[in-house]
């Protein structure tokens, strides 16, 4: 039978390393693709993987069976629950006004910018394109410089050539397609999960690798529905919350 594969992790010392092991299995859980395995890699395997002892794997393994991701068969193997899978998102409606306004309120410094190619995740929002215009900024609290998030923007390149880097130090994105650009913005789908910090996010924000961060993707779609940028942003996961409002009527 084929075996589920997990991702990889550069495991940080300074964390239990039981933790980190369960918090990137379980991420790869949730992030499987639907046709992909069930069954885990044994014990021994998974613990030559992580590059942990095989004690250190079997905790990381209870704490995922406790949670009910997992079950655990003597002589059969793990496997991963079949319903052990995202949850179904929630949708929540507002103005494009909204938005800019949330992304107020921060500096930021233009890191880099210019073509590259469209990254394999994000393919299926630019089918017509091979390369996009790309942004990369770090923003910070106004107030205290402290670096909140870092983000990549994938912008459509007859939009881009529009688009003076000085404009994005100054205003956000959403803004500077809407009001300098002048592109009519239809929608825009957002989406928040909890991952854990990359080498690269733990550098720019300034916290250890492996650290609670939340992962946004923002999708603009134009009124003709086409997609004219992705956000791709990592928020420090002590500098942010998610409010959300309903009314009872």
């Amino acid at each position: 039978m084929t075996q589920f594969a997990p991702d990889s992790i550069v495991l940080n010392r300074k964390l239990p390393l039981w933790y980190q092991v369960s918090q990137s299995l379980r991420a790869s859980i949730l992030g499987r693709r639907p046709q992909a395995p069930l069954r885990l890699p044994t014990e021994e395997q998974l613990a030559a993987h992580y590059g942990v002892s095989v004690l250190t794997m079997r905790q990381a393994l209870k704490e995922l069976e406790d949670e009910g991701l997992i079950t655990r068969h003597r002589r059969r193997g793990t496997f991963i629950e079949p319903g052990a899978a995202r949850g179904a998102p929630i949708r929540l409606l507002g103005s494009v006004d909204a938005i800019v306004a949330q992304q107020s309120g921060m500096t930021s410094e233009l890191l880099a910018h210019g073509p590259a190619p469209v990254p394999p995740e994000l393919a299926e929002h630019f089918p017509d394109l091979t390369q996009a215009a790309t942004y990369h900024r770090l923003r910070s609290d106004a107030s205290t410089g402290e670096p909140t998030n870092h983000a990549r923007n994938y912008v459509r390149p007859e939009l881009a050539a529009r688009i003076a880097p000085e404009d994005l130090v100054r205003l956000p994105m959403t803004k500077v397609l809407r009001d300098v650009v002048g592109a009519p913005i239809g929608r825009i789908t957002d989406t928040l999960e909890a991952r854990l910090a990359d080498p690269e996010t733990a550098r720019l924000l300034q916290v250890p690798l492996l650290s609670p961060i939340l992962h946004f993707t923002g999708v603009t779609y134009g009124t003709d529905g086409r997609v004219l940028d992705v956000a791709v942003i990592h928020y420090r996961g002590d500098r942010f919350s998610f409010t959300v409002t309903l009314d009872a009527e």
